[in-house]
């Protein structure tokens, strides 16, 4: 299932939401374009690695900014056109209603707190891991679960693909997302402790859906804010 819009319209103008989705693409074009050495260089040195968390070491090459540091900058680094543009995809659908309820400067830092919680949710379940992990999926992730709290019957044009039947149709959040959320414990519990694994932090994406289901219960309470369709 792909999302494609929701039919769910915010009273303000997103600019916090449309600053992130610039940025991320900004530093995408950066990075394959500008940087000497390539883009996976800069992964290595700004990108988060566990094992240097876990070991509280730099590993070589060294990080460009502080180690602890690298858990924020690795937030705006991404690995791919198809990596960057789904992640961009469900920001831009999902996160200007969650702007909307929160307000602009709390959004921004609900965003990144849940990408911080993701994060560590990664590290924790790989700790001696030498990988840079990379993406905004675990900030958007938390987006998510704040909107599947807010707006469960929120409908959701999906492209649904089962075989060679393809169809756009509507679904409410609370199935889109869940089902979505599923896919991500299943595959993170499917692929724990095997040493051949897809190359996804499914438990940095399960983070950021915890740490945005319950962080927005507490910001905010669902009740103050209401679906409103077209």
């Amino acid at each position: 299932m792909i999302p494609l819009k929701d039919e769910n319209p915010s009273r303000s103008f997103p600019f916090v939401n449309l600053f992130l989705i610039l940025a991320n693409i900004s530093v995408f074009i950066y990075q394959n374009f500008f940087v000497p050495g390539g883009a996976k260089a800069l992964f290595f040195q700004l990108g988060c690695i566990p094992y240097e968390f876990s070991h509280f070491v730099d590993l070589n090459p060294s990080a460009l900014v502080p180690v602890p540091l690298t858990i924020l900058t690795a937030m705006f680094l991404h690995g791919g056109w198809i990596h960057i543009l789904s992640n961009m995809l469900f920001l831009w659908i999902f996160g200007d209603n969650i702007e909307d309820t929160l307000g602009h400067f709390k959004y921004l830092a609900f965003y990144i707190l849940c990408g911080l919680i993701a994060s560590f949710f990664h590290i924790f379940t790989n700790l001696n891991s030498q990988v840079p992990t990379i993406g905004a999926s675990g900030a958007i992730a938390g987006v998510m679960g704040a909107y599947m709290v807010l707006f469960p019957k929120a409908r959701i044009k999906t492209l649904l693909i089962l075989g060679i039947f393809i169809q756009v149709v509507k679904i409410p959040a609370i199935i889109m997302l869940g089902y979505w959320i599923l896919i991500q414990v299943l595959s993170g519990f499917a692929e724990f402790g095997s040493s051949i694994g897809s190359g996804i932090a499914w438990f940095a994406h399960i983070g950021g859906f915890i740490a945005g289901f319950f962080l927005i219960m507490v910001i905010k309470r669902p009740k103050k804010r209401s679906y409103r369709g077209r």
